[in-house]
């Protein structure tokens, strides 16, 4: 169901939608405040929040404000109205990522593509929990189609070369593991008391077991020196992975890219696919070059399949995320 009306209730809802978005160590990398003349959402970055040794270049912030921005454009698609979105528009601003604006009523019925992605936003979670199969031939063009459509590319790797995105991935594992700062870092951002109330960061629940066989390098958040001692299960032995890139490697196609992301996890998870991004290989330059096919730049390694969901992990508020 759709409306027009852009009242009080309606925009905290598009705002509630786009911190729904994914982000690295679910930092929430984001702000927003509402020009109440416009109607315009200026998103920005919150660099209080960025990674300082995870992501140094804050290539990771830009893909999960791209996320949210596709968030909250799908959320003004479902109340009717369509979104004049505009990536670094202030030069002289470089922490304002983007804005947003409902420019004019759409005519007609909403398109199904629309209610479902809408509808999806509140069901995507990330699950590192072990898959059964994964999406056949038509479901992979369209998620391919998906990515198209926000200008960025998504390849599916034969097996060859999945096994060695998922090598370059172990190596960036084993680096973040090793690597003092980064690990204090990726610790900072579990929440290991369960009566924890923060409405950022990682609940144990959510952080799932590593893979007995050690062929699939799942995220340790914990950093434990000691991977044999943290809990584990056997994860599917050929995982599809999914290789989202761009043809050019700037700031507006970090951007471009988390919007093309986030609508493949979108329609994913309305095709009732359960999906986790391994993203290790990607904090470390070396690596990321070598994930890189010719011509592109890699921008997200995304594991798909069937499954269980994963568990919810906590958000702020619409009203805590408008200054």
């Amino acid at each position: 169901m759709s409306s027009t009306i852009l009242d009080a209730t309606v925009l905290e809802t598009c705002v509630a939608a786009a911190v729904a978005a994914p982000s690295l160590y679910n930092s929430q990398p984001w702000r927003f405040r509402l020009d109440p003349e416009t109607v315009t959402f200026h998103v920005r970055a919150a660099p209080a929040r960025g990674l300082r040794f995870a992501d140094p270049d804050a290539r990771a912030l830009h893909v999960s404000v791209g996320a949210c921005v596709l968030n909250l454009r799908v959320a003004m698609a479902h109340f009717g109205w369509t979104a004049d979105t505009r990536l670094l528009p202030s030069p002289g601003d470089p922490g304002l990522l983007a804005t947003v604006r409902p420019t004019e009523a759409r005519t007609g019925d909403l398109q199904p593509a629309d209610d479902e992605l809408y509808a999806a936003v509140w069901r995507r979670r990330s699950s590192r929990l072990p898959f059964s199969g994964g999406p056949q031939p038509p479901l992979r063009a369209e998620l391919m189609t998906a990515a198209a459509a926000e200008g960025a590319s998504l390849l599916f790797p034969d097996t060859a070369q999945t096994a060695r995105l998922l090598a370059l991935t172990t190596l960036g594992e084993r680096r973040n593991r090793a690597d003092p700062d980064r690990a204090r870092e990726s610790r900072r951002w579990v929440r290991e008391d369960p009566y924890d109330l923060s409405d950022t960061g990682l609940p144990l629940a959510a952080l799932g077991p590593q893979d007995s066989r050690e062929q699939l390098p799942l995220r340790d958040f914990t950093a434990q020196r000691h991977p044999e001692r943290l809990p584990a299960r056997l994860f599917e032995p050929a995982p599809v992975i999914a290789l989202l890139a761009t043809e050019h490697d700037r700031r507006t196609d970090w951007l471009r890219a988390g919007q093309a992301l986030e609508r493949v996890l979108l329609l994913a998870t309305a095709r009732g696919l359960r999906m986790s991004l391994l993203s290790q290989a990607l904090e470390w330059p070396d690596l990321r070059q070598s994930l890189s096919p010719a011509p592109f730049h890699a921008q997200m390694l995304v594991r798909l399949g069937y499954g269980p969901q994963g568990p919810a992990t906590p958000r702020r508020t619409a009203r805590v995320a408008i200054d």
